[in-house]
């Protein structure tokens, strides 16, 4: 933390270069254990660099007082991220070893329910370490279904997709920006999401099991983004009251003091 208590762009660059430079880390290893192609490296050059430059200009913006333990573990998983999205791209030409994908995806989801808990419990809870930690876990379901459509059936691509369609219609429908209460539900099914992808993408249950599996896991989603919508609706219609009764409902003071609006819907 700097100290004068102020922001330092210097110390928020380093953080972020040393990221970048992990991630070429990552890649160069990768490449090197499975002699990855173009694709592979391309993608996962361009995930580093996008990360890089939107996470900065973030920073920026938001001007923390730190860049946090809890955001250096949710950039430790973008860049698990990056390695699985690079293995993805590359499976296009060669399918990537199932051990090495499935272990950086499942560390990867496993530090999804830490970097919350350490920013509690270091009390550095923001609404940009909230807003990062969605859009790493947005991306990483995004690849894995990507990566899971190629066995069962484009309709996979549903579940990676949904998120960002509810994004791109809020910017049609203002009432979709509204706030949203935490709700347990929510993250059980968006933390369910992962698991049964990774669980398809291992290949270790019958085509006709893991098929049932995704397709229960895209319906427990639709039915998730329909009732946040519906609750969205409702407090539209009520002139922009919050999603929920009361603040202060015992629900909300178990989360992250951070409100996150319906656009930025995550796993929150």
């Amino acid at each position: 933390m700097a100290l004068n208590h102020t922001y330092d762009a210097r110390l928020a660059q380093h953080e972020t270069a040393v990221g970048a430079g992990a991630q070429l880390l990552l890649l160069a290893l990768l490449g090197t254990a499975i002699g990855m192609g173009p694709a592979g490296w391309l993608t996962g050059l361009a995930f580093g660099i996008a990360t890089w430059a939107v996470l900065n200009r973030a920073l920026r913006r938001s001007q923390p007082l730190s860049f946090g333990v809890a955001n250096r573990v949710t950039l430790g998983r973008a860049i698990l991220v990056g390695g699985v999205t690079a293995l993805v791209a590359d499976s296009f030409e060669s399918s990537p070893p199932v051990t090495l994908f499935v272990g950086l995806t499942a560390v990867a989801l496993i530090l999804d329910g830490v970097d919350g808990k350490v920013a509690r419990r270091t009390g550095t809870s923001s609404a940009l370490g909230a807003r990062f930690d969605m859009e790493v876990d947005a991306f990483l379901i995004l690849v894995l279904s990507v990566y899971v459509a190629m066995t069962l059936g484009p309709w996979v691509l549903l579940i990676g997709t949904m998120r960002y369609a509810f994004v791109a219609a809020a910017r049609a429908l203002p009432w979709l920006n509204g706030p949203l209460a935490p709700s347990m539900a929510r993250k059980t099914v968006a933390a369910l999401q992962g698991i049964v992808l990774l669980v398809a993408a291992a290949g270790v249950l019958p085509h006709a099991v893991n098929f049932a599996l995704v397709l229960l896991a895209l319906g427990l989603l639709s039915w998730s983004f329909g009732r946040d919508i519906a609750r969205l609706w409702r407090a539209g219609a009520r002139g922009g009251q919050p999603a929920w009764p009361s603040a202060t409902a015992p629900e909300a003071r178990q989360e992250r003091p951070v409100e996150i609006s319906g656009a930025a819907r995550g796993s929150s």
